[in-house]
């Protein structure tokens, strides 16, 4: 990525002068400049042409000083940052809040694919209220042109992806991000936005064809990290290599979740009967355990007891009855042996 981005900016903060004490003498010379030209109007007709020539230029130079002392103020607000140009150089970005004045053929700038989005949102914005007001449409040309530092929240559409073993999974995540370095932001990518959401798409599609779905060991036991049991590892990494491709463009991502997390359509019936299967495997040897306990209990019992004494082949028929009870699934029916075995 470095080896990308030849023509990097280097961010340079800068401290503008406080904008109340510009404002205030801009509006003084635009109150200044009116009787001032009056004034040399009588001199030229009255007095001294050459005076009122002289009096005429300075009261346009007022109002031209003035014009230019308010193009240089700019407000800064909370979380927002103003990144400055001047005649095609990078001039400075302002980071702290207030109200400034700059160099007045400074121009803060933002991406223009993102202004463009603003504007489109305005346009949209105000037919709607064209709409239930049944008033014509007004287009708004000039919107703020100031780099939002502010928390954002990334919804990564879910995609298609394969996992280690690649079975086809559906996976989404949710990335909190936001603006760090707003001079690379602006500078470095055309939209930041835009670059993230396409960074976020590779880094969990990579991500996520590394490691398995879930463990196929049926103890689960194999201690290898999974998608479904490792979600938080598996965030983290991901959080880390995003972090990584969008470095240059001053973003910081500050917390990656995985939003959705399932097999995908065509395998998610097989996957489920798989699950079903182990699950029944699992029940079954636990009754299976619990019955055999059980069986050599009543055993150790009546030969304790002296109840009765069995040979070798009634306890085997007895043992054989008692399974075949405790482990069927459907309730047994008593049949009742009048006769001998023998």
């Amino acid at each position: 990525m470095d080896n990308m981005l030849i023509n990097k900016v280097e961010e340079k903060i800068i401290q503008p002068m406080n904008g109340i004490v510009i404002l205030i003498l801009s509006i003084l010379m635009f109150i200044l400049c009116i009787p001032v030209f009056i004034f040399g109007v009588y001199l030229c007709a009255e007095v001294n042409a050459a005076l009122g020539v002289f009096t005429l230029l300075a009261s346009v130079m007022m109002l031209v000083l003035a014009i230019l002392f308010t193009c240089g103020l700019h407000q800064v607000n909370p979380n927002e940052a103003l990144v400055l140009v001047c005649f095609g150089k990078y001039h400075g970005t302002v980071k702290k809040p207030g109200f400034y004045f700059v160099n007045p053929f400074a121009r803060p700038i933002v991406p223009e694919a993102m202004q463009q989005g603003l504007e489109e949102v305005v346009v949209m914005n105000l037919e709607d209220s064209a709409k239930k007001s049944g008033k014509s449409k007004t287009s708004i040309k000039s919107l703020r042109k100031r780099v939002s530092l502010k928390v954002n929240t990334l919804n990564n559409d879910k995609q298609k992806v394969n996992d280690a073993e690649g079975n086809p999974i559906i996976i989404g995540s949710i990335v909190i991000w936001k603006v760090a370095n707003p001079t690379h932001a602006v500078f470095n990518v055309e939209d930041y936005s835009d670059f993230l959401s396409t960074q976020c798409d590779s880094v969990i599609r990579n991500v996520a064809r590394m490691y398995p779905y879930d463990d196929l060991d049926e103890n689960g036991t194999s201690g290898e990290k999974t998608l479904r049991g490792s979600s938080q590892e598996i965030a983290d990494i991901m959080q880390e290599e995003l972090q990584k491709r969008v470095e240059n463009a001053g973003l910081e991502i500050i917390d990656v979740r995985l939003s959705n997390l399932a097999y995908s359509e065509e395998i998610a019936a097989a996957m489920l009967q798989r699950q079903q299967a182990s699950a029944i495997i699992a029940a079954r040897q636990k009754i299976v355990e619990g019955a055999v306990g059980m069986v050599k209990m009543a055993l150790d019992q009546l030969d304790e007891d002296s109840i009765v004494v069995l040979d070798d082949e009634r306890k085997a028929a007895m043992v054989s009855n008692l399974l075949v009870v405790l482990c069927g699934n459907k309730d047994a029916q008593p049949v009742i042996n009048n006769g001998s075995i023998y």
